[in-house]
């Protein structure tokens, strides 16, 4: 029997798995890996050849690709998703390190306990 955990990675390999198809067909450069953590993420290289690593976060329906608000897209929808990644590649990534978007969803459901 499979684990919550295992589930929610193979939901997350098929998301981006299907991004991956979408971003080619965008003649967006994308290599599917696992991080150092486990986590499954695909790397998408920008105009300038630098890399970002896009993960999904399953709680939120997002793909994200750093810390900020105008980097993250729902993942529901994927081509508008697809199209606003790719955007983002051809403009080429912010300066400076990838930031990573931890989201502890204990402290949420502790904050709407009673």
């Amino acid at each position: 029997m499979t684990t919550a955990r295992e589930r929610q990675r193979a939901h997350q390999q098929d998301l981006l798995t299907a991004l991956d198809g979408e971003l080619k067909t965008r003649e967006i450069t994308t290599v599917l890996i696992v991080d150092g953590d486990g986590n499954p993420c695909l790397e998408v290289v920008d105009r300038h050849f630098r890399t970002r690593r896009v993960y999904v976060q399953t709680a939120f329906h997002w793909f994200y690709w750093s810390d900020e608000h105008d980097e993250r897209v729902s993942s529901l929808h994927l081509q508008p998703a697809a199209e606003r990644i790719a955007e983002a590649a051809r403009a080429g990534w912010r300066e400076g390190e990838q930031g990573t978007l931890r989201i502890d969803l204990r402290k949420i459901a502790d904050a709407y306990r009673c």
